[in-house]
């Protein structure tokens, strides 16, 4: 049976995630513009920053939580990379797709949700969607003006919380 494309790239984005030299989690992400693989990206330290995998991890001798102690970790994260890689070859992701996949150390799927970093570098990339599979096998699409929306209302009301502490 053939695949959906949303299968394909997804599963094409789990296979690039096996790169990542990271023992906690592994991710990777495929853009995707016009039905073609712009680039590819895996979560990993900057070309030629030793990484965990030859030295071992910070995170996991202090036993931090997955999605926090970033200031930590020498990883660049997959979606950073697979938009990095795009613009090293000339390429524009204006209008594309991110496919991300993640798996932890026993190679079981888990729920690749881009870091509000993360988010904010798509958005200013012009990456329109990102598509994701959920840890129960599910399709999840995200546009990525819902992150926007979602943002710009947070910072509003963060700044009224302010206002309100400091008037």
């Amino acid at each position: 049976m053939r695949p959906k494309k949303e299968e394909y790239y997804l599963e094409i984005a789990k296979a690039v995630a096996q790169r990542s030299p990271c023992i906690r989690r592994k991710y990777g992400a495929v853009v995707v513009k016009n039905d073609a693989i712009i680039s590819t990206g895996y979560n990993g330290p900057a070309r030629g920053v030793i990484n965990c995998f030859e030295v071992g991890c910070i995170k996991d001798l202090k036993n931090l939580p997955h999605g926090s102690a970033y200031e930590d970790c020498p990883a660049v994260h997959a979606e950073e990379n697979a938009i990095i890689n795009a613009a090293r070859n000339g390429s524009n992701v204006l209008g594309g797709t991110l496919y991300i996949a993640g798996v932890d150390k026993e190679v079981k799927l888990v729920e690749a949700i881009p870091c509000s970093r993360c988010k904010r570098i798509l958005i200013n990339a012009g990456i329109e969607k990102v598509v994701i599979r959920k840890e129960n096998g599910e399709i999840k699409f995200i546009h990525t003006q819902d992150w926007i929306n979602e943002d710009t209302k947070n910072y509003l009301e963060k700044l009224e919380k302010v206002k309100r502490n400091y008037n």
